[in-house]
């Protein structure tokens, strides 16, 4: 989206071509990224331990887990989030690559959320098996 804006304002400032340089959108991608997961991090962390959306352990497992049962799932909200966001502001939305990018993560995405509502949800500790984590369904 910011590659079309500056194509636009490079003819009242030539210094607005920088942006049409992959490595400076990149790095700039990165750093959005990184600055959009941590402000959205703790923010999201404390939404989802006030709904109570905590890791279920099986009681079968290894003593160790035990420890991080109640600890808050779906953190990969905020992984999609500013990636998707971070893709969407510096990416060339011309290129089909990028749509079929960001159409499957999406995808892996909401198998994810899937898995994990299955955890909290339906108290399913199996969360989805492989067959249906391939196939998006069970």
């Amino acid at each position: 989206m910011l590659t079309w804006l500056a194509e636009h304002l490079v003819s009242f400032y030539s210094g607005f071509n920088v942006f049409s340089y992959l490595t400076f959108r990149a790095v700039l991608s990165l750093l959005t990224a990184l600055v959009l997961s941590l402000w959205m991090g703790p923010h999201l962390i404390a939404y989802l331990q006030r709904l109570q959306i905590g890791q279920v352990v099986r009681n079968d497992g290894p003593e160790s887990h035990f420890s991080k049962r109640g600890t808050p799932t779906m953190g990969g909200l905020m992984i999609l989030g500013s990636i998707t966001i971070s893709v969407l502001l510096w990416a060339n939305l011309e290129n089909p690559y990028i749509w079929c990018s960001l159409f499957v993560l999406i995808g892996y995405g909401i198998v994810g959320f899937v898995d994990d509502y299955r955890k909290v949800v339906r108290k399913d500790t199996k969360g989805l098996i492989a067959v249906g984590n391939t196939f998006g369904s069970q």
